[in-house]
């Protein structure tokens, strides 16, 4: 697979571009994103899935810069949207109503007439939506989100599944709490057509096991269901973000899916679509947040690294105690230091180097005043979630193409944040 970064002269390049160079450019912080890293990560999904009737959907909710939405359009992708905006986008971006699947909650009625006027296939999870839509859309195609009683991922935040999910039409194996005998009988009064049956159990899976036991039970479920034509299995493929963590095993999870499909075939009397929604995997390896330390100071137990940078523009480490690798990317290599890096609100949790219960050292080239860092591993949900909280202007974006680095959203400036008040 082709690495997000090169080490040259002991200092860090992306796509052949040194650092210091797109900082001199662009200036700091910076989100710079590696077009390769992506178009690699794709391709190698793809080819992963040994199913001839596939189809990926982007998880644009993971990062929606319109030219990397543009990016997987290209490529083949189709969308994986969560609310009208992102709809809006998508369809902005280029892509047809008819590849782009919407699984958003909470829907206002309004909301559902708009998605049906372009044409947008709503993916619906819960016994009172589908019962309005049912009202609403009778004789119309539709498709259902299952909670297969079970989740899996990084952290207890972004487990969609199980019992204490708020995602998903409920199913439990053991027979005690099953709403897909109230599923259907909507669907069947309102003459409506299932063509379509999605699960989704969390985001930053590494365990392989987690997707075959999903794959088994979201197909046992659709041999009931004789009109379908796509079976999503959602996304949630992780990535290593600490060193110790291992790559998801895609050869198991591959060997196991042609088996299980190939039987489902059988049984089914058909070939149905199947579809997964990755969104981290795609992008995260590629994004990369440069940021410049601006100030030194020690206590009597850290050495605090200040940066230009805060959680209002990576807001995993607060959010989850999320672990991304930090290299100082003017000196990759050389004596190396124990420091917390710090961001600049005015928040104790705002550290790029901590766990979910306080700051966690981090061994990194000394840095001085000046140097830039590199936050790996920073392509998902990490401009998608910023904000402008302290009143921060929000980072430029940066993709390095075959063409060379090229500026796909400026820099945020105190006027773009203050245009909405009045």
């Amino acid at each position: 697979m082709i690495q997000p970064y090169e080490i040259e002269n002991n200092q860090l390049s992306i796509g052949g571009i040194k650092v210091s160079e797109l900082v001199s450019e662009f200036g700091s912080p910076l989100y710079v994103y590696n077009e390769s890293v992506i178009r690699d990560r794709y391709t190698t999904l793809v080819n992963a899935i040994p199913y001839p009737h596939k189809r990926l959907h982007y998880a644009m909710k993971a990062n929606s810069n319109l030219r990397i939405l543009k990016l997987f359009l290209e490529m083949g992708a189709y969308i994986d949207a969560v609310s009208l905006e992102e709809v809006r986008l998508a369809l902005h971006a280029g892509f047809s109503p008819d590849k782009i699947l919407f699984t958003g909650i909470n829907l206002k009625n309004e909301e559902l007439h708009w998605l049906v006027s372009q044409n947008i296939r709503v993916n619906i999870g819960s016994l009172h939506m589908l019962q309005k839509y049912a009202s609403l859309f009778p004789g119309t195609e539709v498709s259902i989100r299952i909670n297969p009683d079970f989740g899996g991922g990084h952290h207890s935040h972004v487990i969609t599944g199980g019992r204490e999910s708020k995602f998903g039409i409920f199913y439990s194996q053991e027979g005690n709490y099953n709403q897909i005998p109230q599923a259907k009988q909507i669907i069947e009064r309102a003459h409506l057509k299932l063509v379509g049956i999605h699960a989704h159990i969390g985001s930053g899976i590494l365990e392989e096991k987690k997707f075959i036991e999903l794959i088994s039970l979201i197909l046992s479920i659709a041999k009931h269901f004789p009109d379908l034509e796509f079976v999503d299995f959602g996304g949630g493929f992780g990535i290593p973000y600490r060193p110790h963590e291992k790559p998801f095993q895609f050869d198991l999870f591959a060997e196991h899916l042609e088996k299980t499909m190939q039987k489902f075939t059988k049984e089914y009397g058909k070939e149905v679509i199947i579809a997964f929604e990755p969104g981290r995997f795609l992008v995260a390896e590629a994004g990369i947040l440069l940021t410049t330390v601006t100030e030194i100071k020690h206590t009597p137990k850290y050495t605090f690294v200040g940066v230009d940078s805060g959680f209002n523009h990576l807001i995993r480490p607060m959010a989850y105690g999320s672990y991304h690798p930090i290299l100082n990317a003017f000196r990759v290599q050389g004596e190396q230091k124990e420091v917390v890096i710090a961001g600049y609100l005015c928040e104790s949790g705002d550290l790029f180097t901590r766990n979910e219960h306080g700051p966690e050292v981090r061994s990194i080239t000394t840095p001085l005043e000046g140097d830039v860092l590199a936050i790996l591993n920073a392509g998902a949900y990490g401009f998608a979630m910023s904000s402008n909280y302290n009143m921060r202007p929000r980072p430029a974006e940066v993709l390095i193409t075959p063409e060379g680095p090229k500026l796909i959203r400026r820099r945020e400036t105190f006027e773009d944040m203050i245009r909405f008040f009045v």
